[in-house]
């Protein structure tokens, strides 16, 4: 198999409300709702939320400072500081390869992992004068998901183990009173893509596992600017810039050309049971380095053709509230790569019943297609994601081109005896049993490639599975 440009699709999903909840209006009045820095389990995937009435951002008082009796709240009275803290283990019993094909995060079977410590610190959009608006979000992570999470130039590469660290968010929010009568709200800076149905914090996704879309491609991480146009009361343009996947600018770009998004979003339909969007991100991803050896590895860079070959991301996602305590979920997703002259395309549902306020049980089911094999890539060592980034060799392996099936069922269950005696926070505990299947004939699962042979074909057509993670989230 020839070597393929794996790092030009491979990016990260964004957490939740749409993929646009920094961009649309929160239930408590801010103008520009950021990202939730930690969100919490009640949060569906794509959930939007209507934009409220008083298009003016209210002052909020956040968990750090507390205005005094008798003073009126000041900006800095809204700060916010979250801790997220997840561990988890993938059993697969019948795994060869200790892997778990087709997945980041969970990767590892059978091995006890951390894999997130995640911290921010946040400022909901609020009043500064004259309509206008300003907030902001610092969110950092440390565990074994941050070696499938850097942005180039962000501290990439200053940790290489199992347990690694990346900046994941770190952005200015402004809401200008401009054009529309609910305005117009801005994102400067490093922030999760717009796209997918599963986000990166542990609790902005309903599963452990990822399904195959979220993790291989959609962005997971963009440093830019996005704007939402406010077009009606339930209606929003999305348009942005950025500098690509997971990339920066410079000696920290891919090819240093632009991308960006264009889409809509349509909230609070149907008496606020309905949301869509509509979402697409356009650009050149590959590398435009050299394409170099080593170690029997080569570098995933294209050179110079790598500055005009296309990348193309569609996602659009519907949430039906069916009542108040069953959501329904359809996600279908898809990515034409010139450069790796591929087409990879899948559709994703979900289900979320709350059967207690303390248990919620989750199903997903997706049929995914990767026309060439070169799309769902695992990466076999602990840098090997950072290097395809940055041009360097890189051990990985593939499969054929396969339609993958999978289905998962699991449960979120937040204890009351505990959470009612925790002086801080609550613990969340999600059990999962998942199924992946090719559907195909080929044989990718439970088997790994060599540098000779990358390509897995002597392995299992389905792969069974069992995960559960812990989340101490404040």
């Amino acid at each position: 198999m020839a070597e393929t440009n794996h790092a030009s699709v491979r990016a990260r999903s964004f957490s939740g409300l749409f993929g646009l909840c920094m961009l649309v209006f929160p239930a408590g009045g801010s103008a520009l709702a950021q990202t939730p820095d930690i969100p919490t389990e009640e949060e569906r995937p794509l959930e939007a939320t209507e934009p409220a009435e008083d298009v003016t951002p209210a002052p909020v008082t956040g968990n750090i400072f507390h205005p005094r009796p008798g003073h009126a709240r000041t900006y800095w009275d809204g700060l916010e500081g979250h801790v997220q803290i997840e561990a988890g283990v993938s059993g697969n019993p019948w795994t060869r390869s200790g892997r778990n094909f087709g997945q980041f995060y969970t990767d590892r079977a059978n091995t006890v992992t951390m894999n997130q410590i995640m911290g921010s610190l946040s400022h909901a959009v609020t009043d500064v004068g004259n309509g206008y608006g300003i907030g902001f979000v610092l969110e950092a992570m440390y565990g074994s998901d941050a070696r499938f999470d850097p942005t180039i130039g962000m501290g990439s590469g200053s940790l290489t183990g199992l347990y690694q660290w990346a900046p994941t968010q770190a952005h200015l929010d402004v809401h200008l009173p401009w054009i529309y009568h609910k305005g117009i709200d801005v994102q400067i800076g490093q922030m999760y893509g717009l796209m997918g149905s599963e986000g990166t914090p542990s609790l902005a996704r309903p599963f452990y596992t990822f399904n195959y879309a979220s993790d291989y491609i959609v962005p997971f991480e963009t440093v830019g600017i996005v704007a939402t146009m406010h077009l009606t009361r339930t209606m929003d343009w999305i348009l942005g810039v950025d500098a690509g996947n997971s990339t920066t600018f410079g000696a920290s770009g891919n090819n240093n050309k632009p991308k960006g998004y264009f889409g809509f979003a349509w909230n609070n339909l149907m008496n606020g049971k309905l949301g869509l969007h509509a979402i697409g991100h356009f650009g050149p991803q590959g590398n435009n380095g050299r394409s170099v050896s080593g170690g029997g590895w080569t570098s995933a860079g294209m050179g110079r053709s790598a500055n005009h070959l296309m990348q193309y991301n569609g996602d659009i996602m519907a949430t039906y509230h069916v009542n108040d305590r069953v959501t329904l979920t359809v996600d279908g997703t898809y990515l034409h790569d010139d450069g790796l002259r591929d087409d990879a395309y899948g559709i994703s549902s979900y289900v979320a019943w709350d059967i207690r306020p303390w248990l919620t049980f989750n199903a997903r089911g997706e049929i995914f297609r990767d026309n060439t094999g070169g799309v769902i890539t695992e990466y076999a060592g602990f840098t090997s994601f950072t290097k395809s980034l940055t041009n360097q060799p890189f051990p990985y392996y593939a499969a054929p081109p396969t339609t993958y099936g999978a289905l998962t069922l699991g449960v979120s269950y937040r204890p009351e005896f505990i959470n009612r005696r925790m002086a801080l926070g609550k613990l969340t505990i999600r059990p999962e049993i998942r199924l992946d299947k090719s559907l195909n004939g080929t044989r990718p699962f439970n088997q790994s490639g060599t540098a000779a042979n990358p390509v897995v074909t002597n392995g299992t057509n389905n792969m069974l599975w069992f995960s559960c993670d812990a989340i101490w989230s404040f």
